[in-house]
């Protein structure tokens, strides 16, 4: 909610919050369905030892009765974001920070998902990503922080993520931001760049080792429009990415000026730690995002 704002859906959790819950009744679920699931807006994807006639006839006759209808346009509104913050979720006598140092990214249909997803496999997107080398390898504050763009429909967030000891909470955001920083700053070198590369393509057959696997990336092509060439294609489009092409990416989409903290942990141990990085302005949120009135 700090990223989005409290009339953005992705400023709540899928699950929604125990008032949204509690609010919700049968009826409106039934409408809502009813609305939203229309065959003329679903694919079905089925990864398994299955004839092609055999599977037809199968869904001929589980969903042949199926009424089109008119599908629900989903109208996302603007984000109400703001400048660089830093949020505090106060929990008392917490040994660690749970910490998020994000802002919101660009949708999954953008032309230069290939270069952010290698830049970011280099940042934060691997274990020897100069994220986790930083704050595990080097300085000892976690046991691992990485960072992810969660590409959606609309500009999902992007995020480094860890939980690190409480009295090392603000030297861990500074060496996220010197992370960041140095991203923004300098190309990957070649031996990174490849190192980058390999560990993403050479994942690639993990994700289709299982049938649920494969059936969700399929999906995945579906839900977002990609075509059904697109793994086949992926290797040779990475493999184009350049250096200058990821620095590009990193310089347009970790914009500095945006970019929020959000700690969630005793706020008496780390809202000072935080305040010193003067980072932005510190506001206080309770467990389900809403805003906490200061005290004059």
């Amino acid at each position: 909610m700090a990223l989005y704002g409290p009339r953005h859906p992705y400023g709540y959790a899928q699950v929604g919050t125990e008032a949204s819950i509690k609010a919700t009744n049968r009826a409106e679920l039934v409408s809502f369905w009813r609305s939203a699931f229309v065959p003329n807006n679903a694919a079905l994807v089925v990864v398994g030892k299955i004839d092609p006639t055999e599977l037809k006839g199968l869904a001929e006759r589980e969903f042949g009765s199926w009424s089109r209808g008119a599908p629900v346009t989903t109208r996302f509104g603007g984000a109400t974001t703001t400048d660089a913050k830093i949020v505090v979720v106060n929990l008392p006598d917490a040994p660690q920070t749970q910490l998020r140092v994000g802002l919101i990214g660009p949708p999954r249909s953008t032309p230069d998902y290939d270069a952010i997803t290698l830049m970011n496999t280099a940042l934060g997107g691997m274990f020897s990503s100069r994220i986790n080398l930083n704050l595990r390898e080097a300085h000892g504050y976690t046991y691992g922080a990485w960072s992810y763009f969660d590409f959606r429909r609309a500009g999902g967030p992007f995020a480094v993520a860890s939980g690190v000891r409480a009295d090392v909470t603000g030297a861990s955001v500074s060496e996220i931001m010197t992370e960041l920083n140095r991203i923004r700053s300098t190309p990957l070198g070649p031996d990174e760049l490849k190192l980058a590369r390999d560990s993403y393509i050479r994942s690639l057959p993990g994700d289709f080792e299982t049938s649920s696997r494969a059936a969700n990336n399929y999906s995945a092509t579906y839900v977002y429009g990609l075509g059904l060439d697109y793994f086949s294609k992926l290797p040779a489009r990475f493999g184009a990415v350049t250096s200058s092409g990821a620095l590009d990416a990193a310089r347009r989409y970790l914009r500095m000026d945006r970019m929020h903290v959000i700690a969630v942990g005793d706020a008496v141990k780390i809202e000072p730690q935080l305040a010193a990085l003067k980072l932005g302005p510190v506001e206080h949120r309770d467990l389900d995002g809403n805003l906490i009135p200061q005290k004059r």
